[in-house]
This record gives structure tokens, sequence and C-alpha cells, in this order.
């Protein structure tokens, strides 16, 4: 069975850091596409980034140069470094992964492409 958990969510100023955690149970990461969501209230989810089966990464432009996706197999865990944080940032993150590899980047940052979720952790940055 297929489980993904978040953590390390919180409040921030606006320039700070956070580093949320997505431990996962019955997949292999180097098996596996794992992305991070987010889903601002009001607003629909949205594709943060991506780590692909073979480590590579990709980002949406509204947070490349400020996040960084990184994955530790031996964990079984997913990271996403935060940093630079704006008030726009302000969302419920979300860790996702699908089997294999998503035929492109924006299949990669598409939702509805990977079919394992975790719950959620809530970010919010103040100004």
């Amino acid at each position: 069975q297929v489980q993904l958990m978040e953590y390390g969510g919180g409040s921030v100023q606006a320039g700070g850091s956070l580093t949320l955690t997505c431990t996962t149970r019955g997949i292999d990461l180097d098996r596996y596409q794992v992305a991070w969501f987010r889903e601002a209230l009001g607003k629909e989810r949205e594709g943060v980034g991506f780590i692909a089966d073979d480590g590579s990464t990709s980002y949406d432009g509204s947070v490349k140069g400020r996040f960084t996706i990184s994955k530790d197999k031996a964990k079984n865990t997913l990271y996403l470094q935060m940093n630079s944080l704006k008030p726009e940032d302000t969302a419920m993150y979300y860790c996702a992964a699908e089997y294999g590899s998503l035929p492109s980047v924006v299949a990669g940052l598409q939702g509805y492409e990977y079919n394992y979720w975790g719950q959620g952790t809530q970010v919010t940055v103040s100004s």
C-alpha cells in the first residue's frame, strides 16, 4: 500500500525559509516520479516541481531558483527546501507520486498525472 505523509509546514515571515518533508511507504523512489503541489485558498492546485525517477528536477517558474526538491532513497523521503519565501507562497502543500517517468515537464506539473497523494501541510508566509 502506497502512503505519503508531509511534515514541516508552519508560519514564517517573508524572506524566510522552510523545509517540507514527505515520507513515503510502498514505493521505490528510483522507480517513481515524485512531486510537490500547492493549493492556495480560493485558487486551483498548481505544480511546484518534481523529481523524476532518474533524479532530474523541474520547477514551476514561480519558484525556480528559490525552491529545491531532493530525495533520500535510503530514507524513502522527499524534501522541498523553500527559500526567500513570499506571501504568495502561502498554501497547502502536497506531495504526490506516480510510477515511472511522466513524458514531459508539463505533464510532471499536472496533478491529474499522479495517483498517490499525501494529506498536505500548511505553509503561511506573512509580510
